[in-house]
């Protein structure tokens, strides 16, 4: 975990002669020579030592010296040589110094020498000055002594950090790197890993901020053998926030105003730190109007003043909220938000039914999907609006218990209904053009989003239409006839077939009773088979009472488009339908000649003064059921095929 080759040499050497008396001794380069500097002595130079002569502590025991010299003298002067030994911490003193090496007296037979390199340029040390060393070898290959600070820093400064590791004590560090997963801090000499879950009790996006900074931390592991020291700042932080976090537990009350800052930020809601203390401020909290993600109104590291709206004592939970700092918006809607005023809003929601508009912050409009225009059928709000539109409406009501508002478009503008009953008089005629056609009808344009109804049953006096395309197409123009206006439902009801006469006093003459007639097959149904004759009139030829195999055997020998003929029974206006007889078709065969017999029956019947023909009632069973078949036929059929 250290920065250099030179500082991880340092370690190594160390902690391997700390914990092996065998290391192998270092070697050094010869002393360097003298030479001449202006600025430092070199206590070096061997001719400042001329005229010395050095004595063994052998010779003064065998009186090389004066006897003079007595016994104490002797002890005194053994006394000054110390007892040291290879790879420990020593303290000397600099007596020399030259543009490579620095020379050290560490009380020894012989000064020790430090590679000059091993002391910042701007901390060199002066004669004289007490410097703290570390022996590497007391005697290298040339007869030198030598001594490294660096390694001496380095063992001070790990004792040091393994005594604040074993006691808890708290340390202090200069971030210099950023590395993946956390921060490189310098120890002084030392350097350790701070993880960055350990930087901060809260999340931390940006690391860079940390870089040259010193903080204060705390050993969490002390690995000796691999050289590896991990830090916190966390640790340190959450223990300070422990003790404000049961200070400020004893004075948490519901109703309190406190300053924060935002945590965390979820789709939920927001994490405020109190000091020591997290409160959840909830989405709905945030504000009066509507918010649809909290990111929209705060962020990281924001600071806010909250209020308690809840506190959970046993569980250690608060909530809060911003909202509640301000007066609720519906306190005076009605004064702000008369009924009848014109208001301005923005769509913020969208449904089936209509849309809300934001008056202001908490205070919502709904414009329902009958309120948007006064002419138009308006399925859905969409249709017309989208999220977000700045849209004018009108308040129609203020329901301050329920907290709703009314609001209306259409009221903004005349109700064109207000005149319809003069304008479109029932029995009148106007020309119109087909807007929309459906199974039942056409809608056909009066005016501008001024629309009614042509039933299909309003479109022909003679023909039975199934669809109006029969009759009308989309774009056609036409004059039609008023029958019906309701102001009140917004509908007008046309016919078509009304801006002529009826034909049928005519047709009931033409279609007498007992008249042989024909036509062309159109349809073939279960109980009868319809015919297309003249002036567009109908006429079934009814099945008689027999089997539905029978029924099917005899319609498989007739087609569309062949003709038929058969004798007029009955005329039903009401129907549109000419009620005719066929001997082949009635399943008479019982009887000589059944066709005759009508034929007589009908012909002997009093008609005068309008006076109802009388028909067999047999005949009357059939033509009802085929009346019944025919009705049924034309609302369920769309397509006129042989069903058999």
């Amino acid at each position: 975990m250290f920065e250099n080759n030179n500082k991880e040499q340092v370690v190594e050497e160390v902690l391997d002669a700390a914990d092996n008396s065998d290391t192998e001794k270092t070697s050094t380069d010869n002393v360097p020579s003298a030479e001449n500097n202006e600025q430092l002595i070199n206590y070096l130079n061997a001719d400042l030592f001329k005229d010395i002569k050095v004595l063994k502590k052998i010779e003064l025991k065998d009186g090389g010296i004066d006897d003079s010299l007595n016994e104490e003298i002797i002890d005194l002067y053994s006394s000054t040589f110390t007892d040291i030994s290879e790879n420990s911490l020593l303290n000397g003193r600099v007596v020399g110094m030259n543009d490579r090496d620095v020379l050290i007296d560490i009380g020894f037979k012989s000064e020790g020498i430090i590679d000059r390199n091993e002391f910042d340029e701007n901390e060199l040390p002066q004669i004289g000055d007490q410097v703290e060393v570390y022996l590497e070898s007391i005697e290298d290959a040339s007869g030198n002594t030598i001594l490294s600070k660096e390694k001496a820093d380095f063992m001070r400064r790990w004792k040091e950090l393994k005594d604040a590791f074993n006691n808890e004590k708290i340390i202090v560090g200069k971030i210099i790197r950023r590395i993946k997963g956390g921060l490189i801090v310098d120890l002084q000499v030392v350097q350790a890993f701070l993880p960055g879950s350990q930087v901060d009790v809260r999340p931390i996006q940006d690391f860079d901020i940390y870089l040259d900074k010193e903080i204060e931390l705390r050993i969490v592991k002390f690995n000796e053998s691999r050289k590896n020291i991990v830090v916190s700042h966390k640790i340190i932080l959450e223990d300070s926030l422990k003790e404000q976090r049961e200070a400020l537990f004893k004075e948490l009350e519901v109703g309190s105003v406190m300053e924060g800052r935002v945590k965390n930020i979820t789709d939920f809601g927001v994490f405020v730190d109190l000091g020591g203390i997290d409160g959840l401020l909830h989405i709905t909290d945030l504000s009066w109007g509507r918010v649809n993600h909290p990111s929209e109104i705060l962020e990281l590291n924001d600071a806010i003043t909250v209020k308690v709206i809840e506190y959970d004592e046993e569980r250690k939970r608060v909530s809060l909220g911003l909202k509640q700092l301000s007066p609720h918006p519906w306190e005076d809607v009605e004064i702000k938000f008369p009924i009848g005023n014109t208001v301005k809003g923005k769509v913020v929601s969208l449904t089936n039914y209509g849309c809300f508009i934001e008056l202001e912050p908490g205070i919502e409009g709904l414009i329902h999907h009958s309120e948007i225009s006064w002419t138009k059928h308006i399925k859905n709000p969409s249709e017309v609006y989208s999220m977000g539109d700045e849209i004018d409406a009108k308040v129609l009501s203020v329901d301050v218990d329920d907290r709703k508002i009314s609001l209306g478009v259409k009221q903004l503008t005349p109700d064109p209904w207000d005149e319809i009953e003069e304008k479109y008089m029932v029995g009148t005629v106007h020309k119109v053009k087909i807007k929309n056609l459906t199974q039942f009808g056409a809608f056909a344009e009066l005016e501008e989003d001024i629309d009614g109804l042509i039933h299909v049953s309003d479109m022909s006096w003679t023909k039975v239409v199934k669809h109006p395309k029969e009759i009308v197409e989309k774009g056609q123009e036409l004059e039609v006839r008023i029958l019906e206006l309701s102001r009140e439902n917004r509908r007008i009801s046309l016919g078509y077939r009304q801006v002529q006469d009826d034909p049928w006093p005519e047709l009931i003459n033409y279609f007498e009773a007992g008249k042989e007639v024909s036509g062309e097959i159109i349809r073939i149904l279960d109980k009868g088979i319809i015919i297309n004759m003249e002036n567009e009139v109908e006429g079934i030829i009814p099945f008689g009472k027999m089997s539905k195999k029978d029924r099917r055997s005899l319609a498989s020998q007739y087609e569309i488009g062949a003709n038929l003929s058969g004798i007029v029974m009955k005329v039903s206006p009401e129907d549109k339908k000419v009620i005719l007889y066929k001997e082949e078709l009635a399943g008479t065969t019982k009887r000589a000649s059944a066709n005759d017999e009508v034929k007589q029956y009908l012909n002997n019947q009093e008609l005068d003064s309008g006076e109802k023909l009388e028909l067999p009632q047999e005949l009357l069973d059939i033509a009802s059921q085929a009346e019944k078949e025919t009705t049924e036929e034309s609302s369920t059929d769309p397509v006129s095929d042989k069903e058999v």
